[in-house]
Formats: C-alpha cells, structure tokens, sequence
C-alpha cells in the first residue's frame, strides 16, 4: 500500500525529537524531559487507540459501538473543558451540551444528506476532529467571557441599572468572546492550501489518493470544522451567561483564577 510506514520508519523518525531535545539542550530550555515524555506519552496513546478503533469500526461491527466511541470522546472533551477552565462554573456539562449539539448539526448534515457513508470507519474519525479541533476554541470562548464579565463589571451593572435584562446587558462582552474564539479558525480556513496542507488532505495524498479527491475531502473537513467551532462557542457563551448571572438579573462573583505554577 502507497504511504504505508514500517516499524522501522517510526524508529527512525524518532530522530526528530531527538532534534527537539538538543535544540533545547543546546538554547538551555529545560524542555528536554517534556519533549521526550510528550512523544512517548503520544505514541502509547496512539498505539492504543488504533487498536481500538481496529475492532470498533471492523467492517460488519454494530453502529453502535462507534457512537458508543463518539459519546465517549464528548464525555472525555467536556472534562478536559472542565480542567482548562476551572474558574468557569458549569463548564463541564456546558461544554458536553455544546459538542452534542455541533454533533447533531454538523455530523447531521455529512451524514443525513450523504456528502459520506455513515459507517464506523467515517463517524469516528469526522467525530473525533468535529471534537478536537473544537476544544480550544471551546475553552477560549468560555474563559474569555468571564474575563469581560469581569474586569468590565461595572458596565454590566450600569446596564442592569438601567433596566436592562442580563441576556441583553452582556451581549456586547458575548460578542467579542465570540470573535476572539472563531476568528483563529476563520484565519486558519483563509490560509488552507496556500500556507499550508492540512493533515487530512496530506494524510490522503500519502496513502495514494489522488490529489484531486483529497482536496474535496479536505474542504469537508475544513467546513465541519469551522460550523462546528461557531456552533460549539455559541453554545457555550450563552450557556456561560446563564450561569453567571441570578435569576433576578444580578452578575455573579466572580473571583480571579490562582495563578498557575
């Protein structure tokens, strides 16, 4: 098979991170220990997901066991979500309502209107990068808007003086999470293909696919990933709202995170 790599490849493209390790030696960055862990740590993990995913999307496995995955990833995500920002209250089921709901449109659409096969060998994988490349932005959105609740209190408040609700007295602050989270993906879509190749479209060329339908592929996955991020964020924003705010339209305290050591 085109692209295929042996068990001496991977060895010897270990090399790399031994590049990593002596640039870090030689600039004496102490980063030494963490670049060879992270690659260690990501290899185990890669190792045992493909075994995984081996008998999960094995052709003729029940469908379920791939959304039995795919619950699982968005379970493991809003935890993650949980860890990142401790200082946002609700993060957690904030975060899983958010990846369901991006699931639900963006995977509704691939699928539903058969742009591809629904089978375990194509939800997972879409799942998992509708999920992966949603995290950061999910967590950017979320900490930010406190961040504007709360250095920007007094605003708030002077809005909520004057009478207006919560939904309405935050919107400005909800408005400029929003851009900070989806604007990165916005960048990254623009630069697409002229910058750089993305992983999927280049994982497809290695293993022999022609060019021309990996880039179809690729623009798939771009698009989801962009619908996913936008409806991933407006999730959680407005979730966030709702629960940093009374139900009689009072702005929560909201303390400083502890610094991180």
């Amino acid at each position: 098979m085109d692209g295929e790599v042996s068990i001496a490849g991977l060895a010897t493209s270990l090399s790399l991170i031994g590049v990593a390790a002596v640039i870090s030696l030689w600039q004496r960055l102490g980063l030494e220990r963490q670049v060879v862990w992270a690659a260690a740590r990501a290899l185990v993990q890669l190792l045992l997901v493909g075994a995984g995913l081996a008998l999960v999307i094995e052709p003729g496995r029940s469908l379920w066991w791939s959304a039995a995955w795919v619950l699982a990833m968005v379970a493991y995500a809003g935890d993650v979500a949980r860890r990142r920002a401790p200082e946002v209250p609700g993060i957690m089921w904030i975060s899983i309502a958010a990846f369901g709901t991006a699931a639900l449109v963006t995977l509704g659409v691939l699928f539903g209107l058969s742009v591809f096969p629904l089978e375990g060998r194509t939800l997972v994988p879409i799942a998992g990068m509708m999920v992966g490349n949603s995290m950061t932005a999910t967590v950017l959105v979320a900490r930010r808007l406190v961040e504007e609740l709360r250095d920007k209190r007094d605003e708030v408040e002077a809005r909520l003086a004057l009478g207006q609700s919560s939904k309405v007295a935050s919107m400005p602050y909800v408005r400029t999470a929003l851009r900070s989270a989806i604007s990165p993906q916005i960048e990254t879509t623009k630069a697409t293909g002229l910058v750089f190749l993305p992983g999927a479209m280049t994982g497809l060329i290695l293993a022999g696919v022609p060019p021309a339908q990996a880039v179809l592929v690729q623009a798939v996955v771009m698009f989801l990933i962009l619908g996913a991020v936008a409806t991933t964020t407006a999730v959680v924003a407005l979730g966030v709202v709702r629960r940093l705010f009374t139900a009689d339209h009072r702005l929560r305290w909201l303390p400083r995170p502890a610094a991180r050591t």
